[in-house]
Parts: C-alpha cells; structure tokens; sequence
C-alpha cells in the first residue's frame, strides 16, 4: 500500500498497531515509551507487559491497545549503539521486520513506528532513518500494509 514519513505524536495516530520502543523488560520507561504507556493506560499496559515478561533484542511481542487509538501496541527492543560493530544493524533491521511480521499476523492493514533506537539508545538517527526505510520498504514488496514512520520533534 503506502510508506509515509510524518511528523507529529505515535499516540495519537490512527492505525490498527502502534509500535513501542521498548526494553527487554518490557517496563515502562521515558520517551515514546513513557508516552504510550500513558496515553493507553499506565496500569493496564504495564498489567499485560509484565505478563509477557521479557523481549529479546531484535525480537517484538504485542499487546492490546487498551486507550489508545489503535487495536494493539506491538513491543519491540532496539540495539544499544555500541559503534556499530555489534551486530546493531542487524537487529534494528530485525526490530521492524518482526514487528511488520507480527502486526501481518493479527490482520493489521495499518501500523506506525517511531523511530526506533534513535533516541536514549543512541543510535545515529540518519543511520537508524536509512535502516527504518530499507526494511518497511522491503516489507512492501511483498505485503499490503500502510506504514508510517512517526517522527517526534
């Protein structure tokens, strides 16, 4: 379908999905994680995230959306930049291909991502920008999906 880039708050688009840049934990933390978990409701979210446990590196597990305006939130955990050489890349690229595999799972027609790893976990934003394009773009070769890349500030 369509990949667009837009400017403006992941919590308050309108998609089935929403993705949350989470941490292995899948506790609530600050930034767009901070913000999802209180726009779809601290306890509820935070209920069903400590009931999944964990997420690996690279990996993504899926919540409801409780009071956002999506159907589901799909938990993913970026890479830590380390410089590079730590297999960063790779994962990122896992990060977006497994959310997308996951949301095509649930019947979703429509999912946005932030910008994953770009912010407290230091990852260069034009490299994690590059990355986020190649991946949703490759993605769409072979599914029909409406993406948007949610970019906050």
């Amino acid at each position: 379908m369509a990949f667009q880039i837009i400017h403006g708050d992941i919590t308050t688009v309108q998609a089935d999905a929403i993705v949350n840049a989470a941490n292995n934990r899948l506790a609530p933390g600050g930034g767009v994680c901070g913000a999802i978990f209180s726009a779809a409701g601290y306890q509820q979210l935070d209920r069903a995230c400590r009931a999944i446990g964990h997420c690996p590196t690279g990996q993504a597990v899926i919540t409801e959306g409780f009071h956002l305006p999506v159907r589901y939130v799909i938990h993913t955990v970026g890479p830590v930049w380390q410089g590079g050489k730590n297999q960063e890349p790779q994962l990122l690229e896992d990060c977006y291909r497994n959310s997308l595999m996951l949301a095509v799972q649930h019947g979703c027609k429509s999912i946005a991502f932030p910008l994953i790893s770009a912010g407290i976990f230091g990852y260069p934003r034009e490299e994690a920008l590059q990355i986020a394009s190649d991946t949703i773009q490759a993605f769409l070769r072979e599914h029909d999906m409406e993406v948007m890349l949610v970019l906050f500030g």
